[in-house]
């Protein structure tokens, strides 16, 4: 019974060793781990450009204005560029979380929130988003961090 007692003192005291180590070195580093964001690439087809910035302005602006009064989202914004290549996008939407924790559950959060603001069913604004790819191709999106320098 001793030894035993001995081996769990002795792994104990070797697991409090290496979690204060793991912080110590988390500590040490030069940054903090910020907001995350999710930017979206998109290409608008020819002659579209305005229709979709238009929509944009109207739907996509109320619905992140309602996630952000709900705290969904931190902001969201715009970017345009001119493309260098017909296959490369020529808007970026960004839109901010808070940290990756943001996203469990958030579709619970969010249908709720798109539904009420567009008094539409889920089918609804299904048919909508294909409507809108007359307008766009979404080439891609990616999650991105800030790393906040100390």
């Amino acid at each position: 019974m001793n030894i035993r007692n001995r081996a769990l003192g002795a792994l104990a005291g070797l697991l409090a060793f290496a979690m204060m180590t793991g912080a110590a070195n988390g500590a040490d580093r030069p940054y903090s781990e910020g907001p995350v964001s999710i930017v979206t690439s998109v290409k608008t087809q020819p002659g579209m450009n305005d229709a979709y910035m238009a929509w944009l302005q109207s739907n996509w602006k109320k619905s992140m204005d309602a996630q952000k009064a709900a705290g969904i989202v931190l902001g969201y914004a715009v970017y345009g560029t001119r493309a260098r290549t017909p296959d490369e996008p020529n808007l970026y939407l960004v839109v901010t979380y808070k940290n990756l924790a943001a996203f469990d559950g958030l579709d619970d959060r969010v249908d709720p929130i798109m539904e009420k603001t567009f008094n539409a069913t889920q089918q609804q604004m299904t048919q909508a988003s294909i409507e809108r790819g007359k307008m766009r191709t979404i080439l891609g999106s990616e999650m991105i961090r800030e790393l906040v320098l100390k």
